[in-house]
């Protein structure tokens, strides 16, 4: 086995030179040699991991789509039989099934490794609001790993599993793909089944996909993209949108004035080679007002919050000291916003969307950084609030405005810290997002997460 890059591994066993057992044993035995980056809450046991591969060298190697590939859970979604914490033990709870996202994955063939850590509540987009403590970034412990699907971000780069699943609300699949060197999939709304999952906003909530080539995200996708009658907020399919990213294509670039890196001197540099690598590939920049998309983003922190609020305040209320101050403080808040205010945001954001639909007809795709800049543990644990927010600001309108959207590797600082990009685009445009994603990655990284892997073309 030389990685878990998926076509690699389906074309090992395909060739019989192992088996998902060795490839489990193999895992297994290197699990005492890493290092502790806090990724993980829970890990199935080694029996039972053992047996599901064991039952699954029964079967063909090309009778599955995910034949024997290992992958990891985020801790807000349910996998029969193992605690659903949420970064909250005291919220606790051990499911009968899993989640229909997860048993299509296993239908497919994969198999679960564990549950990953997060922000408690998936509230954050650093990585360090857990009570067990921060989650480390996979190239330097110092720095953030990214939220709140950070453990699952880290797993992925440190190749103790192929994929993993994460959600995101507001950014928190695609802050920890950019901070890990990862592929990053905020898919169409709706477009995966969110039964099962402990709700942030349920409205906007998604499952996403964290992997190491935009190739392996699109498969997985391929299995998990299904609608799901029992969940309200599942869509049926839609015919793909957007124009064919393989050849000429448009893409808009915020205006300059707009652009935003905190103070960073390193990101800016790679954002401006980022489009060049774009324009090498037949695109045509277009300068776009990222106004209207801000100006979405912003609503996280007023409407929606009350819809957090409806999520879990209830628990929060009844066992405040089982919550960590800072998601109590935010969460809590969302108890006072009355409802007219809520369903002043709810008309507010039509009038920004029909303001945006205007955008699609020049650009065929939206190409802003997907962080502004990366801090250390101890710079967001002193301003937790206003550094978080930060990490926000490309990421924040994507759901709201029922935008997909795709965090791409695009190089790294002098001080070997990763940078991405991320491509947006309307509804049901993923694959073509994923179709570009996978020309560019090879242009803007040499490597694949925090491993010596090289990037195929």
């Amino acid at each position: 086995m030389s990685s878990l890059l998926i076509s690699e591994l389906l074309a090992g066993y395909r060739a019989r030179q192992f088996s998902p057992v060795q490839v489990i044993e193999q895992l297994l035995s290197a699990r005492a040699a890493q290092p502790d980056r806090r990724e993980w809450i829970t890990r199935l046991p080694s029996a039972s991991v053992r047996e599901r591969a064991r039952e699954l060298s029964s079967r063909a190697p090309d009778s599955l789509p995910l034949y024997g590939i290992p992958f990891a859970v985020k801790d807000n979604i349910d996998l029969e039989s193992v605690p659903t914490s949420v970064g909250c033990p005291e919220y606790a709870y051990t499911p009968a099934v899993s989640a229909p996202v997860v048993e299509r994955l296993i239908a497919a063939g994969a198999i679960p490794i564990g549950k990953t850590s997060l922000d408690q509540f998936a509230t954050g987009l650093a990585g360090v609001r857990s009570p067990a403590g921060a989650c480390r970034n996979s190239f330097d412990a110092r720095f953030i790993s990214g939220g709140s699907s950070s453990g699952s971000a880290v797993a992925v780069a440190t190749g103790q599993v192929s994929f993993a699943l994460g959600t995101d609300t507001a950014g928190s699949v695609r802050v920890p793909a950019a901070f890990n060197n990862l592929i990053g999939l905020k898919p169409t709304r709706g477009s995966v089944s969110t039964r099962g999952v402990i709700p942030a906003c349920r409205s906007i909530d998604c499952v996403g996909l964290l992997t190491l080539t935009a190739a392996d995200a699109a498969r997985v996708a391929a299995v998990v993209r299904a609608f799901d009658p029992q969940d309200p907020y599942s869509r049926e399919a839609a015919p793909p949108s957007g124009r064919d990213l393989t050849r000429e294509f448009r893409f808009g670039v915020p205006e300059a004035a707009q652009l935003q890196f905190f103070g960073d001197t390193e990101y800016p540099h790679l954002f401006a080679s980022a489009l060049g690598k774009l324009e090498m590939l037949g695109g045509t920049r277009v300068p776009i007002d990222l106004e209207p998309f801000l100006a979405a983003g912003q609503m996280v922190y007023g409407p929606w919050l009350a819809e957090r609020y409806a999520a879990v305040g209830k628990f929060i209320d009844e066992r405040p000291d089982a919550v960590l101050p800072v998601t109590r403080s935010i969460i809590s808040g969302g108890r006072l916003i009355p409802a007219t205010e809520a369903f002043m945001g709810l008309h507010r954001l039509e009038e920004l969307k029909r303001a945006i639909d205007a955008v699609w007809q020049s650009a065929d795709v939206l190409v802003t950084p997907t962080t502004g800049t990366l801090y250390t543990i101890a710079a967001v644990e002193e301003d937790p609030i206003a550094l978080n927010a930060s990490l926000a600001f490309y990421t924040n309108f994507t759901n709201l405005l029922d935008l997909a959207s795709v965090a791409v590797p695009a190089g790294f600082r002098s001080d070997g810290l990763p940078f991405g990009i991320s491509l947006s685009g309307p509804a049901w445009s993923d694959d073509s997002l994923l179709a570009l994603a996978g020309r560019f990655q090879p242009l803007a990284t040499r490597t694949l997460g925090a491993l010596a892997l090289e990037t195929p073309p």
